[in-house]
């Protein structure tokens, strides 16, 4: 929807595969618009990436392009933030999106303070010590090819610093660039960065259990800017309590209870007095009568039979906090598994009365009993 977008580049450290040039095929078809994967021959940061293919991303006489990162979600207000470029600064400058998060979590993120009047980057601290400003990095940036010199200037420094040092593998880290650490620092108070501090949503996605917090983000964006791809109660329908999609290819039952903030995807087949809330169904699943799917992510062609009850427990951020973010939980806390949303992989089964809670489950497995707080390899 960005006037003038020409390509979008994808970029990755991962060996790509089948699933990823059908979705690049995929999409590029929806689109209409040129998309590609570029991957980098070692992690190079989140510098040194866009650095490295350069060429690429300036080929066809780019005036500006945006970099995000993949691992959050937002309203991404892109349009918003090229129209503050042009009130704000030169044709020279970058823009960072920031958000307010609360004095504690703050830490957790890059830290930004700008000038109250101009939003100009006076100080840039990443995951500081202690308490810096509450206005923090989005992970989502418009750069102009001038970026480019100021990242250049890193990696010309990495370079001398390793001369002095023997090393081996010294060409691949002299490449590897932190886009916050080695360049947003020196760039704060140049009048080159400025902030576009955004009210709209924004969360990381650090962990699968994230994934059901930024689904009902977005279907609570879609209440608001598309209705239409929203479930209604309708004569003979399933009862639909709060935000809920359905894929049109879905097979609901009219007694089934979904929502609120419910996903369900294509092909899934869902039986009589069905209950399924916060959770997210992938494509060709199928829940059979009476189950009950509470804070879960249904894995692709997975099958939860009949009686059974399927459970995670959410981790929200504090709802009495507008300003809270969701926390990054480790897997593990004291050895043992933190409680968190119940997660099925593709073509899991699930058998008839059984209660699995808090539990992850690897693809392929058929379980023959229930399971509490594990990981089932």
């Amino acid at each position: 929807q960005v006037p003038g977008m020409k390509e979008i580049l994808l970029m990755g450290f991962y060996q790509p595969h089948e699933a990823l040039s059908r979705f690049l095929v995929s999409a590029q078809q929806e689109f209409k618009i040129p998309i590609r994967y570029l991957q980098e021959y070692a992690a190079l940061g989140t510098g040194g990436g866009i650095y490295h293919f350069r060429d690429q991303i300036l080929s066809g006489g780019t005036e500006a392009f945006f970099v995000l990162n993949a691992d959050v979600c937002s309203e991404f207000p892109l349009q918003e933030m090229l129209e503050f470029r042009q009130q704000h600064g030169d044709a020279h400058s970058f823009v960072i999106l920031g958000t307010t998060a609360n004095r504690t979590q703050a830490l957790n993120y890059g830290c930004i303070v700008a000038n109250a009047d101009t939003q100009e980057v006076q100080h840039y601290v990443e995951k500081p010590s202690t308490f810096v400003s509450e206005i923090i990095n989005c992970g989502i940036y418009l750069f102009t090819p001038a970026i480019f010199q100021h990242i250049g200037e890193v990696f010309q420094r990495n370079q001398r610093e390793l001369m002095l040092e023997e090393s081996s593998n010294g060409w691949q880290r002299a490449e590897a660039i932190r886009l916050e650490q080695d360049v947003f620092t020196a760039l704060a108070g140049s009048s080159k960065l400025y902030v576009y501090k955004t009210d709209g949503f924004w969360s990381q996605i650090k962990s699968a259990g994230s994934a059901i917090y930024a689904s009902r983000l977005y279907l609570n964006q879609y209440s608001k800017s598309h209705p239409e791809r929203l479930a209604q109660n309708k004569p003979g329908g399933p009862i639909i309590r709060g935000n809920v999609y359905i894929h049109p290819t879905a097979s609901i039952d009219s007694t089934a209870v979904l929502g609120p903030n419910v996903s369900i995807g294509e092909g899934v087949t869902v039986g009589a007095g069905v209950r399924v809330r916060e959770s997210v169904v992938l494509h060709g699943a199928s829940l059979h009568d009476h189950t009950c799917v509470l804070n879960t992510i249904v894995g692709w062609d997975s099958t939860i039979g009949r009686w059974a009850r399927v459970e995670g427990t959410p981790s929200d951020p504090n709802p009495n906090d507008p300003y809270a973010k969701i926390d990054s939980e480790t897997l593990f806390r004291d050895g043992r598994l933190t409680p968190s949303i119940t997660i099925l992989g593709c073509s899991v089964t699930i058998p008839a009365e059984v209660v699995i809670l808090n539990s992850i489950v690897l693809p392929h497995k058929e379980l023959s009993r229930s399971y509490k707080n594990q990981i089932i390899l």
